[in-house]
């Protein structure tokens, strides 16, 4: 292994920079020479690559997004294109290949290990939504944002006597909802793991109402209902309420890395490194009960997300 290469894909999220940092200088401190990959596999496939050194990682810990840009590629998905990306990393004679992203990059990189590249796979996006790691490069920076968001809202809604609903990404998993619910002391979190019960939102509403209560935080993760505003509708005829619908959107993607992620990102770069010097490739590098563990990222893959139900649990105790 002499050189070895970096692209972040897919949606960006904090901490990825510092995951790029720790590849780099780890692999320069190894003895290696490390190239970053710009816009993910689409800069795979049209060799925008450039050779890294200490310099071009210097003060990115504490910045957002990914200075390596980041993009969505059908092509690579397609024969062509994923051969054309092949022969960009043998004429560039790229040994190795760290990837950091979501689901889709993952199973990118899963797709190079089986026709020979030495890939290893770092789980950065907000959604929290691999289930083989505890936690993903982002997730704590968004839910960070998120309770920020829910503070400066509940003091409007204390003003005005209304019920904020707040939608947070997360797709087909609410943990962004979860946890951000829980530290923001929302009243009702709507997640897809939870079958929706609009009834049971309501109820919850008019209680706090006759005990006195004017304003109130319902979390709602994208993509448990059709249409936010319809759900926003629904509650305000059936409950006799009168809500504001928050869209948070990418805003949630943004921000300074907490040293939760910085930490976790650096860990997980290391590891990365590490696993192609020591000859190994397909694996994901993730977080098991505090500690960096790796697996096959075939297995990896294959692993399905649960919710935590302690945690919602407490949420419904705490939300009373």
């Amino acid at each position: 292994m002499k050189k070895i290469g970096i692209l972040t894909s897919g949606g960006d999220a904090p901490g990825m920079n510092a995951a790029i940092r720790a590849v780099v200088r780890a692999g320069i401190y190894n003895g290696l020479e490390v190239v970053g990959i710009k816009r993910g596999y689409e800069g795979l496939i049209n060799g925008d690559i450039e050779k890294m050194n200490l310099s071009s990682v210097a003060d990115i810990i504490h910045k957002g997004g990914t200075i390596l840009r980041s993009a969505r590629c059908l092509e690579f998905q397609e024969e062509k294109g994923f051969k054309k990306a092949l022969n960009v990393m043998e004429i560039f004679g790229i040994d190795g290949l760290v990837v950091i992203g979501g689901d889709g990059s993952l199973r990118g990189a899963e797709a190079l290990s089986k026709a020979g590249i030495p890939t290893i796979g770092l789980p950065g996006t907000i959604d929290n939504d691999l289930a083989y790691t505890e936690y993903t490069i982002g997730f704590m920076t968004a839910v960070g944002t998120v309770v920020n968001a829910i503070s400066n809202l509940r003091d409007t809604s204390a003003s005005h006597d209304r019920i904020n609903i707040i939608e947070v990404m997360g797709r087909h998993c609410g943990d962004i909802a979860l946890y951000a619910g829980i530290a923001g002391g929302a009243e009702s979190i709507v997640i897809p793991e939870v079958p929706l019960s609009i009834d049971e939102i309501c109820k919850r509403l008019i209680q706090s109402r006759n005990r006195g209560k004017r304003h109130s935080i319902i979390m709602l993760a994208e993509g448990v209902v059709e249409s936010s505003y319809e759900f926003k509708n629904q509650i305000d005829e059936r409950a006799g309420v009168e809500t504001r619908l928050t869209i948070l959107g990418h805003l949630q993607r943004g921000g300074s890395p907490t040293v939760f992620d910085r930490v976790l990102a650096s860990r997980l770069g290391e590891t990365a490194v590490k696993l192609l010097i020591e000859g190994k490739g397909s694996r994901a590098v993730g977080m098991s009960k505090g500690e960096i563990c790796d697996l096959d990222i075939s297995e990896a893959l294959l692993i399905k997300k649960e919710i935590n139900t302690e945690l919602y649990e407490l949420a419904k105790v705490l939300s009373i």
